[in-house]
């Protein structure tokens, strides 16, 4: 049984949710955060990246930098204003990006069944960085970003949630990126009967965000140490999320460049390769392009990945690497992965990568980028191989958590990203 909860959620009024809002805290780097946020002193980047407001150079893990991140909050909900509900709500998130749309339903979780695996994970965590977002959590006192969820769908949540949509909504605008985002609150009566619906769905899966939710997991037990009079009900025992139907759900191919051939010609490469794949080159008669209708990225029809098939450009080339015996992957879930046999045929015996969230030698393109990006690495010389996969599903993605196992590292790419600073909740 998946348990639910109503929330008071800190929002920005409806005319300023486009400026307040923020791509989330991980997929930018300090610079890259600075330059979003410039010029703009209502971004949430302000609060989740706090060290843009410091001389560069500032280390992101220091005392002053989460002083700061409380700082801007303060200013943040003065200057927005940001509001606070008078009562627990549930909330409406509709994303749309190109021709794919998804809409999922913002509440709050229990971290206990986060700890007790009713929540199901399929990604490992860092240590470093669940202490940077566990001592951010507890500094503000909020939960500012929310954990993507998926669930498997039912046709009486879906029924609340298109009745919901068809009321006002609290936030209606297009970022940058050309995302648009809607937001719904659901009334009191809707939102008691999707908290009973929700105890007929026995498991949530985390699709992005393990950090969050192991952070809120880890403030959940530092915050309970330090109240003597602890009950199980305090705000601090759920994190936010928003949760999707597993059939709304979009994963894209989290792809690879590799700097180098580890000291092999490209004959020698390729003919090691011809020995693991069936390996073909892209003539010029498979150049028919076509309009991925999710992203609006551009594709060579012929030579789009597809299961079974990697695809490998080299050399101003591309190449296709079928995949010989997929049959006797198949019972296996994380065998069964593309990723998972690039790894163990490619990168590891043939380019020296052992480790690829250590090796240096290896970098990773999200699919949204296209396969563009993919030759423009190898063009301009930053790499000397690129390699495009077909996207892991939703499915395989929850076969592999109920079977307590892990994903590869770096295999799935989720868009559109759920931004930061819309709904935030209250810990502290």
């Amino acid at each position: 049984m998946a348990t639910i909860r109503a929330f008071r959620a800190e929002r920005p009024p409806k005319d300023k949710a486009a400026a307040v809002s923020a791509v989330p805290y991980d997929v930018v780097n300090t610079a890259e955060a600075r330059r979003l946020a410039e010029g703009n002193p209502l971004s949430f980047l302000h609060v989740s990246r706090p060290e843009i407001d410091l001389p560069d150079g500032a280390d992101i893990y220091a005392d002053e930098v989460y002083a700061k991140a409380k700082e801007n909050y303060e200013q943040l909900r003065r200057s927005a204003p940001l509001e606070v509900e008078a009562t627990p709500s549930l909330y409406v998130y509709r994303q749309r990006m190109g021709e794919h749309e998804q809409t999922g339903l913002a509440a709050c979780c229990s971290v206990d069944e986060y700890d007790t695996d009713i929540i199901r994970k399929h990604e490992r965590t860092r240590k470093d960085k669940e202490d940077d977002r566990t001592r951010h959590m507890i500094t503000i006192g909020a939960q500012t970003g929310p954990v993507f969820m998926a669930y498997r769908g039912r046709d009486t949540i879906n029924a609340i949630v298109e009745r919901t949509k068809q009321s006002d909504p609290i936030a209606d605008f297009t970022a940058d990126d050309g995302v648009s985002h809607t937001i719904w609150r659901v009334s009191d009566e809707d939102a008691q009967g999707l908290i009973e619906e929700f105890k007929q769905v026995p498991l949530l899966y985390i699709a992005d965000g393990h950090h969050r939710a192991a952070s809120a997991s880890r403030a959940r037990a530092a915050l309970r140490d330090q109240n003597s009079n602890h009950t199980g009900d305090e705000e601090y025992n759920y994190f936010l999320a928003v949760l999707f139907p597993a059939d709304e759900v979009q994963i894209l191919p989290y792809n690879r460049v590799v700097k180098d051939l580890n000291s092999q010609s490209t004959t020698k490469f390729l003919d090691a390769l011809s020995k693991r794949f069936k390996l073909s080159e892209e003539g010029p008669e498979m150049c028919v392009m076509a309009v991925d209708p999710r992203t609006g990225h551009k594709y060579n029809a012929f030579g789009r990945p597809e299961k079974g098939i990697i695809r490998m450009y080299l050399n101003g080339k591309w190449y296709l690497l079928g995949i010989a015996d997929e049959a006797g992957r198949a019972g296996d879930p994380i065998a069964s992965l593309d990723v998972s046999v690039l790894q163990e045929r490619v990168l590891d015996p043939l380019l020296g990568i052992k480790d690829v969230r250590t090796d240096k030698r290896i970098d990773f393109v999200g699919g949204i980028r296209g396969a563009e990006a993919l030759e423009q690495a190898v063009n301009e010389g930053r790499a000397a191989v690129a390699f495009e996969l077909y996207p892991v599903t939703v499915e395989e993605l929850m076969a592999i958590a109920d079977a307590n196992e892990i994903m590869p590292p770096k295999s799935t790419w989720f868009e559109p990203k759920l931004r930061d600073g819309l709904l935030s909740h209250l810990i502290g």
